[in-house]
């Protein structure tokens, strides 16, 4: 009897601590605690107009009802060491993200003070800092020497974790920047959002996409003309990359794919799948 009785409790304590584990995964997005946590996407805007179709794409995700309370900033011009022109997209940016947003390009040292801030606040509050790096890393790694320099107990390898899919962003990252974060960041290095079948979703459409049929939300879809709009009016253009899906009239927002691997949505196949998994419809 004294074995069931002991039985009994055992199992009774494994049942809540069960239901305890799952009710904290409820409120996990992914590898993002939306209570605590910061997102910070950074696009380099220089040269390929895809920066512009994944402030859209951004924009998509994060109208779904599943993010609401997400702490999120943008950062435009994060980026490093390539030549070519840059892409202003200002209108977008602020359209987009009304004031959640720094302007690297125009003012580096400003958008380094702003972002640094954010991460300072949300580190303070037992927080972690997820990049994602719809460019190059070196804003970043400026950014990490500040956390480091004015917080110097802080574990930065521990609390902020920069995902990368793009084998070119890391070829046109100053060589220091990139040795740095990883060396002083959780590194994610993700497969590429191009690509098909790879274990991200490829977000890029190699032709037109009726992604109208998706979007209702009247903000939302101003975003997506925008971006459009404007990354045909700069594709290829004054010796910038051409982006040759973008050229035959498809969509390009690859570099979310960081974004939905810090959510965890991982599994989707393409872009397709993705509008149909953050619709609002």
């Amino acid at each position: 009897m004294k074995k069931l009785v002991i039985i009994g409790v055992f199992l009774g304590f494994l049942i809540t601590a069960c239901a305890s584990l799952n009710s904290s995964k409820t409120n996990v997005l992914g590898h993002f605690n939306p209570k605590k946590d910061l997102l910070l996407v950074q696009f380099d805007c220089k040269t390929d107009v895809d920066d512009l179709h994944s402030v859209a794409g951004l924009a998509t995700l994060l109208n779904n009802k599943r993010f609401k309370g997400v702490n999120y900033h943008a950062v435009a011009g994060s980026y490093g060491v390539q030549g070519g022109l840059y892409v202003p997209a200002n209108e977008l940016f602020q359209h987009t993200f009304d004031n959640r947003w720094s302007d690297a390009h125009t003012n580096r040292d400003k958008a380094l003070t702003e972002v640094t801030e954010l991460v300072t606040q949300v580190l303070k509050q037992g927080g972690h800092i997820w990049i994602a790096e719809a460019g190059q890393s070196d804003f970043s790694a400026d950014m990490v020497r500040n956390i480091q320099s004015s917080m110097p107990d802080m574990n930065t390898k521990e609390l902020i974790h920069i995902v990368q899919h793009s084998d070119w962003n890391e070829e046109v990252t100053g060589k220091e920047s990139l040795d740095f974060v990883k060396t002083n960041t959780e590194y994610h290095k993700i497969a590429d959002g191009n690509a098909a079948n790879n274990g991200t979703p490829q977000l890029r459409s190699d032709g037109p996409f009726d992604w109208q049929s998706y979007v209702s939300n009247a903000r939302l879809t101003k975003s997506w003309n925008m971006a459009i709009d404007l990354g045909n009016q700069y594709n290829g253009k004054e010796g910038r990359y051409e982006n040759k899906s973008i050229t035959n009239g498809g969509l390009d927002f690859s570099d979310i794919s960081e974004v939905c691997w810090i959510f965890g949505f991982e599994h989707l196949k393409d872009y397709s799948s993705f509008f149909q998994e953050f619709s609002a419809k």
